[in-house]
């Protein structure tokens, strides 16, 4: 039983992970896109958000392409499988940027910007790991990309996913 919960807490690690590796780029270039231009706090997180979530799909996608699955599906499953996700970090993210005291305000060479964007992050991924970790335990998120990562057959993509996979071998 333990073996089976470090694996899930390493996949759901390595999902959450992944996901904030995707809502950082986009969360950071949409901050220094808004902070550069000198846009409000509010365009500023509009513009972060939707990069987040761009640049989180496309790490998503970028595989299941290579693995030549079709754009419906593709996308089908990579909004099934971050959608929670990049949601609860963009929320936390975005909050935590703007009760920080002149974080938003910030230039890009203060330390008060990239500590208060590094902080939020990183809260944003300890927010996330659970969801993650819920939505594997259940069958779902990452637990179903991973099971076309190690090259499911056409069949098997169209079973409901198996409680437990991530107890398999990555």
């Amino acid at each position: 039983m333990e073996h089976k919960t470090r694996s899930l807490n390493r996949l759901a690690f390595s999902a959450t992970a992944h996901c904030l590796t995707g809502c950082a780029i986009g969360e950071v270039l949409g901050m220094v896109v808004g902070t550069a231009f000198g846009w409000g706090n509010w365009t500023t997180v509009v513009l972060a958000v939707i990069l987040a979530f761009i640049f989180g799909y496309s790490l998503t996608l970028l595989p299941l392409f290579r693995a030549k699955l079709p754009v419906k599906t593709a996308l089908g499953l990579a909004f099934a499988a971050d959608t929670l996700s990049i949601t609860i970090m963009e929320i936390v993210d975005n909050v935590i940027m703007l009760v920080i005291p002149g974080a938003m305000e910030a230039g890009l060479a203060e330390l008060l910007f990239w500590g208060s964007l590094f902080f939020s992050l990183i809260l944003a991924g300890l927010a996330a790991f659970p969801a993650n970790r819920w939505l594997i335990v259940r069958g779902r998120g990452h637990a179903v990309l991973h099971q076309h990562h190690r090259g499911a057959t056409p069949s098997q993509e169209d079973e409901p996913p198996h409680h437990g996979h991530y107890s398999h071998p990555h």
